[in-house]
C-alpha cells in the first residue's frame, strides 16, 4: 500500500513534461515557419528588384534606340541639304522616326547560359514610339520673351480650346495660372513658383479638371521653351490655333496636301503659305516645317510585369539630349 501511494504523485509530473514538450515543439514550428516566410519574402523582394533593374535596363535601351534614330534622321536631312535636292531641314510623319517599334520579344537577350533559352526563360517584350512634341500647341508660348502675357498666343489658345470642346474659360484660366507660376509677383524671374508645372498632368495643380485635361492632351504640350508648331505633323485643330484667321476646312486641306507629298512633308514655310488664302499672314515664329523636341515612349512587358516610361528629348545640332524622364505606368502581378 505504501509503495502505491508513493508512485501516485508522478502522474502530474509526466503531464507537465508532455505539455512543456508540446509548447517547445510549437515554438520551434513557429520559429521555423517564420524563417521560411522570411526567406520566401526575401526571395520575392530580390526577384522583384532584379526584374525592376532588368526593366530599367531595357527601357534605357529603348531610349538609346530613339536617340540613335533621331540622330540618323538629322544626318540624312543634312545630306539632302548638300545634295541635288537641297532643301531646308524638315521633319514629317513619313520619316523613319515616326514609325513605332512594334512589340518585339527580347527574352533571348536575357539568357545567361546555353540552358536558358528564349523558350525556357522569361518572356520579355519591348515596344516604343517617337512623336513630335511640336505637333501640339506649346503652352509655354503664353509667356512672351519679356516675361509678360502674349495676347496673340492667348487668342490662339482660345481657338484651340473651342476646337477641343473644352469649357470656354479654360484658356483664360490657364493663362492666369501659368503666368502666376512662371512669373511670380515681385519680378524675380529666377525665383520658381512652388507648384510650377513641368508636364501636362501637373495642370491639375492649377485647378484644371481631368475631363478638360483629357480633351486638351492630344492638342497641347508643355515644353521648357517657346516653340513653333510643325505644320508637317500638326492636327488641323492645332494649325487653326497657330495661324490667325485659318478655318478648319483650310487646315484640313493643308494636312491632305502634305500627305500627297514625298515623305509626307511640306518642304518650307513658304510652301505652307502658298496653301493659305492670300489675306492670311504666316508668322515663322509660330509655324515651321521641322522640330527640335520629341517625346519617346517605351513599354516593357516582362511576364506579369509591365513598365512604361516617357521621355522628352531635345535634338540639337550635335546631339539628342534627354530633358525629362518619367515612369508613367507600372503593373506588377502578385
Amino acid at each position: 500500500m505504501g509503495a502505491r501511494r508513493s508512485a501516485q504523485p508522478r502522474a502530474p509530473r509526466r503531464g507537465a513534461a508532455i505539455l512543456l514538450a508540446m509548447i517547445i515543439l510549437t515554438l520551434v514550428a513557429t520559429v521555423a515557419a517564420g524563417m521560411v516566410w522570411s526567406q520566401d519574402s526575401a526571395v520575392r523582394v530580390e526577384a522583384a528588384e532584379r526584374a525592376r533593374t532588368q526593366g530599367q535596363w531595357m527601357l534605357d535601351g529603348a531610349l538609346d534606340w530613339a536617340r540613335l534614330i533621331l540622330r540618323e534622321d538629322l544626318r540624312a536631312d543634312r545630306e539632302r541639304q548638300r545634295g541635288a535636292d537641297a532643301r531646308p531641314l524638315v521633319d514629317s510623319l513619313g520619316e523613319t522616326w515616326a514609325n513605332p517599334l512594334a512589340e518585339a520579344r527580347l527574352s533571348s537577350f536575357l539568357a545567361a547560359d546555353k540552358d536558358n533559352s528564349a523558350d525556357a526563360g522569361l518572356d520579355v517584350f519591348l515596344s516604343g514610339s517617337i512623336s513630335d512634341a511640336q505637333a501640339r500647341w506649346n503652352l509655354r508660348n503664353l509667356l512672351g520673351t519679356d516675361g509678360k502675357l502674349d495676347t496673340a498666343q492667348l487668342a490662339a489658345l482660345r481657338r484651340l480650346v473651342d476646337e477641343a470642346g473644352a469649357p470656354g474659360d479654360t484658356a483664360d484660366r490657364l493663362a492666369e495660372a501659368l503666368l502666376a507660376a512662371w512669373a511670380p509677383a515681385g519680378g524675380d524671374a529666377q525665383r520658381a513658383a512652388p507648384l510650377a508645372p513641368q508636364r501636362l498632368a501637373d495642370l491639375a495643380w492649377l485647378g484644371i479638371d481631368a475631363a478638360t485635361l483629357a480633351r486638351l492632351a492630344p492638342l497641347v504640350t508643355l515644353l521648357p521653351v517657346r516653340t513653333p508648331v510643325n505644320a508637317n505633323t500638326a492636327e488641323p485643330e492645332v494649325l487653326v490655333a497657330a495661324i490667325d484667321g485659318l478655318d478648319l476646312g483650310t487646315a484640313e486641306r493643308i494636312v491632305q496636301a502634305r500627305k500627297r507629298k514625298s515623305l509626307a512633308a511640306l518642304d518650307s514655310v513658304d510652301e505652307v503659305k502658298s496653301l493659305l488664302p492670300p489675306t492670311l499672314e504666316l508668322r515663322p515664329d509660330r509655324i515651321s516645317v521641322s522640330t527640335h523636341w520629341f517625346e519617346v515612349q517605351g513599354r516593357l512587358r516582362m511576364e506579369d510585369r509591365v513598365f512604361e516610361e516617357r521621355s522628352l528629348v531635345e535634338r540639337t545640332d550635335n546631339d539628342v539630349l534627354v530633358r525629362q524622364r518619367e515612369r508613367i505606368h507600372t503593373v506588377e502581378g502578385g
